[in-house]
């Protein structure tokens, strides 16, 4: 299957008239050409769909998960490892037609899922070719995203997500606005995540074995940052106090490294240390959060980014 156009590519999404999306409510005419704070046109731009090895173990499973990266983004975390696509557009535009069939692909390659990671601000677009795809896709799909969502575009979401994969990045406003320049953060991925556990989190939910990859669910995932190990441990206390127990699953990573614009903070530009990033293991186990994963340190480096090439584009 070749091309990125198809009858779909002229379609006017309503929804992109006054852009409201993300937290930040630009309210943009996405439709004539104009762009919010995420940068992004009305058409759907990707950088690169490939089967990704490296996300969680159920995640990942066997066949690695259909990972597809989607240029630009509603945060601007100062230390992303994929700013080439999220602060900077790299990418290639294609049509609602063309993205289901790099869905069908995916899966005939063996992806356990279709992953859709920085979706958010093409939302119209992507559930138009998850329609197209809907009678031949047959495996989950998960939404990967920062956290920073409203609720009301969740509800969109609910009958074509599988998996709710979201960030919980910081719980202090000031390191919010300082790194993601979004100050408003915490509130906002508070609010999406009870939302996303509601729609798709389970009864008592269990990792699931090694080798077995998960159908339906909810896993928050948490980087630990070197010198904020004090905000790490407010965000796994808020966790146990506000989000119901049992219908989620963590995910703490200690793969941190110093990308982008990094340098330019001395307290972030460097790797998380054994002791900050086992301080916050020890409190999460203190606090029951123990279904889900914990990266080993080894889990830092820089071969883990995948490279932004536009493979299956």
């Amino acid at each position: 299957m070749t091309g990125n156009k198809d009858a779909s590519d002229n379609k006017i999404y309503e929804g992109y008239s006054s852009c409201r999306l993300c937290p930040r409510q630009c309210g943009v005419n996405r439709n004539v050409g104009k762009k919010g704070f995420c940068g992004a046109g009305a058409d759907i731009k990707v950088a690169r769909a490939a089967l990704h090895m490296w996300e969680e173990p159920c995640i990942s499973a066997k066949g690695g998960s259909g990972t597809v990266f989607f240029s630009n983004c509603t945060l601007r975390c100062c230390y992303c490892q994929n700013y080439k696509i999220s602060s900077e557009g790299f990418g290639r535009e294609v049509s609602p037609g063309r993205l289901s069939e790099i869905f069908l692909e995916l899966q005939e390659k063996g992806a356990e899922n279709i992953s859709l990671v920085t979706a958010t601000h093409y939302l119209y677009g992507v559930l138009r070719a998850l329609d197209i795809s809907r009678h031949k896709l047959k495996i989950p799909v998960v939404y990967n995203c920062g956290g920073y969502e409203r609720v009301e575009t969740l509800e969109l979401l609910k009958d074509y997500v599988d998996i709710y994969l979201p960030d919980l990045k910081y719980h202090d406003s000031a390191l919010s606005e300082k790194y993601s320049l979004a100050a408003d953060y915490f509130d906002r991925a508070m609010e999406a995540i009870a939302c996303m556990i509601e729609q798709k989190g389970g009864e008592n939910m269990k990792t699931p074995p090694e080798g077995e990859s998960l159908k339906e669910g909810v896993i928050v995932r948490h980087m630990v940052l070197p010198s904020h190990r004090d905000d790490s441990i407010n965000i796994l206390r808020h966790m146990a106090k506000e989000l119901p127990k049992g219908r989620y699953l963590i995910s703490l990573m200690s793969q941190y490294t110093p990308f982008y614009k990094a340098c330019e903070y001395k307290e972030i530009n460097r790797r998380v240390t054994s002791f900050e990033y086992d301080s916050v293991v020890k409190e999460a186990i203190g606090l029951g959060l123990t279904e889900g994963y914990m990266q080993e340190r080894s889990s830092a480096k820089e071969e883990y980014t995948p490279p932004f090439d536009l493979e299956g584009i």
